[in-house]
């Protein structure tokens, strides 16, 4: 009887393979390839659950504290009526201002200094935007207050100083970390110059570029709690408040809430960046 398997005669070229001319040829059809599995997902419920959830707690906790402990009139006075409300959204205000006046400065610039015109230009942009930064942010927003005086709007000129450096170096080494082949390709199928930068050069910049928005934001934060000294209010007057009245319960509060406000802005933050990140981009 002839066994039921057999092995192929020798030189027999594998199933779904043929020989063409002397070369080796596989049949796609007969025997597909298994599909590539997507890219994975980076959303996860730790990221969108544990750090509002701490950030709750430690809220409830202060909030807890803060109406059980033992407060004088000085104390009181300063925690009166909705002060520490107007104070919480005077920050954020602060903070989302100046973040927006950062972004129209900072990415228009940024893609300026990486086209063919201005690249000789970008060192020395970038020089004085890293004198900005260098300046103390206290002594800044004392020179501003001597040329532009007291009030919030001065305080926001300080913060977009103070944050313009990184969202324009993270644009400027986004686009220039590009590979130019997918420039000139994207030139090549007929796209325009600003074809090219809003379908190929921005979308492959993103992570970058977002990385420094996220690093702005967190910066503006901070530096808000400054804008006391230039009559911008925020946190920060609880702070110098608590400071000089050698109040320790105000002190403590205006300083976590600033903490939180910081680390609640970088997650959604952390959100965004991963939602516009193009998906063939992600990350495992």
């Amino acid at each position: 009887m002839t066994p039921s398997h057999q092995a192929p005669p020798k030189g027999a070229r594998p199933p779904g393979e043929h020989d063409v001319g002397g070369h080796a040829f596989r049949d796609e059809e007969a025997e597909p390839s298994p599909p590539s599995p997507g890219p994975p997902r980076r959303i996860t419920w730790k990221k969108l659950v544990l750090v509002p959830a701490v950030l709750t707690v430690v809220l409830v906790a202060t909030y807890l504290w803060i109406t059980h402990v033992e407060l004088d009139s000085i104390a009181r006075n300063s925690l009166a009526g909705d002060i520490v409300e107007v104070r919480w959204w005077q920050h954020v205000r602060l903070t989302a201002i100046s973040t927006f006046w950062v972004l129209i400065i900072a990415i228009p610039l940024g893609i300026a200094l990486t086209r063919p015109g201005l690249k000789k230009a970008a060192p020395g942009v970038t020089v004085i935007a890293n004198i900005g930064q260098a300046t103390p942010a206290i002594g800044l927003l004392a020179l501003l207050v001597i040329w532009l005086g007291i009030g919030p709007s001065t305080a926001i000129i300080g913060m977009v100083i103070y944050a313009v450096l990184p969202v324009l170096s993270n644009t400027v080494a986004g686009l220039n970390s590009i590979e130019p082949t997918l420039v000139e390709a994207s030139r090549g199928i007929g796209m325009s110059a600003m074809g090219t930068l809003t379908k190929v050069e921005l979308p492959l910049a993103v992570p970058l570029i977002l990385a420094g928005v996220r690093t702005a934001l967190v910066l503006n934060v901070g530096t808000a709690t400054l804008a006391t000294f230039g009559g911008g209010g925020g946190l920060g007057d609880l702070i110098t408040s608590g400071i000089q009245t050698q109040r320790m319960p105000v002190l403590i509060l205006g300083s976590v809430l600033t903490v939180v406000l910081a680390l609640l802005v970088d997650w959604l933050a952390s959100l965004v960046e991963l939602w516009l990140t193009p998906r063939g981009l992600e990350e495992a």
